[in-house]
């Protein structure tokens, strides 16, 4: 990685940076390690700032963050667990630069659990904005901390894995790898299934939702909207929310 001019200037300065100086200016970069290979990570005082898979990092960073990047001792805190286990929620991240909604939306993309996906009119209807489903698909494209927002378990609601910012097909890699069952999604979508009860516990799920995965087929119906099955007597479920999306 070339100096950059700002910290070649810095280190001309005839004493010392005053603490914290560099940290206001600058961010720190790292290399880690992902299911999809090794990844470049920039972040500041605030948190992660930047996930950047391939070449061309620090070009993008700059351009997209106006900040040089200084090389960093050691990964922050928590940073390699998130990366290796797609769970992110105690790690801070900088999401300056972004607008109110695009904040918004990676957040809410943040919520989804591993092993689990969410229609995009799910994430518009969570942030307040249920006919934004066009922008929230470009919000998550440009989402700057890939993998530690999980935007690859947002897909479409026909049960296409839908665009990544990494690429279609290392979003399926991911999915698969948390033990989405893109197949199945896929059948139960040609079906018009985009919903599945319990007649044992009276409610219905997103089908990736863990209280979905334990319906044994005895008791397991289906439906194509959440309309559906609130008119045979079915409740939505309070821990995936289908009711958003409908």
């Amino acid at each position: 990685m070339t100096q950059d001019p700002l910290l070649a200037g810095l280190a001309a300065l005839a004493t010392d940076a005053p603490d914290g100086l560099l940290d206001r200016i600058a961010a720190r970069w790292v290399t880690a390690p992902t299911p999809l290979g090794e990844v470049s990570v920039a972040f500041t005082d605030q948190g992660i700032a930047y996930v950047h898979l391939g070449d061309g990092f620090a070009a993008a960073f700059r351009a997209r963050a106006g900040r040089p990047l200084l090389p960093a001792d050691r990964p922050p805190a928590g940073l390699l667990p998130a990366l290796r286990t797609g769970r992110s929620s105690g790690l801070a991240l900088d999401l300056r630069g972004l607008s109110d909604f695009q904040r918004d939306v990676l957040l809410a993309a943040r919520t989804i659990p591993r092993g689990e996906v969410r229609p995009y009119a799910w994430i518009a209807a969570r942030v307040g904005r249920p006919k934004a489903v066009r922008a929230v698909g470009a919000a998550l494209g440009a989402n700057p901390v890939p993998l530690l927002v999980p935007c690859h378990r947002v897909i479409r609601s026909d049960g296409v894995a839908g665009d990544y910012v990494f690429g279609a097909t290392d979003k399926e890699r991911l999915l698969l790898a948390e033990g989405v069952d893109l197949d199945a999604l896929r059948g139960l979508a040609r079906e018009r299934v985009f919903y599945l009860a319990s007649d044992t516990t009276g409610v219905v799920c997103f089908p990736t939702c863990h209280n979905a995965r334990r319906i044994t087929s005895a008791h397991r119906h289906g439906f194509r909207s959440l309309a559906q099955a609130q008119e045979a007597g079915y409740r939505p479920c309070r821990t995936c929310k289908p009711a958003l999306a409908a």
